[in-house]
C-alpha cells in the first residue's frame, strides 16, 4: 500500500513538471521556471507532509 506522503509528493511532482513546461510560454527566464519546478514539486509537498505529521495524534 502506498503512503499518503508518497502520493502527495508524486502528485505535486507531476503538477510541478506540467507547470514548468507550461511556464515556457509565459517567460524565457530559466530562474523563474526552476523556481516553479522546485517550489511546486518539492517545497509545497514537503510543507504539507510536515503539517500532516504534526497534526497526527
Amino acid at each position: 500500500m502506498v503512503s499518503t506522503d508518497s502520493v502527495t509528493v508524486t502528485v505535486f511532482a507531476v503538477i510541478g513538471v506540467v507547470l514548468w513546461y507550461a511556464s515556457a510560454s509565459f517567460t524565457d527566464s530559466s530562474v523563474v521556471r526552476l523556481a516553479v519546478l522546485i517550489g511546486v514539486g518539492v517545497v509545497i509537498p514537503t510543507l504539507i507532509n510536515q503539517y500532516r505529521e504534526r497534526s497526527r495524534p
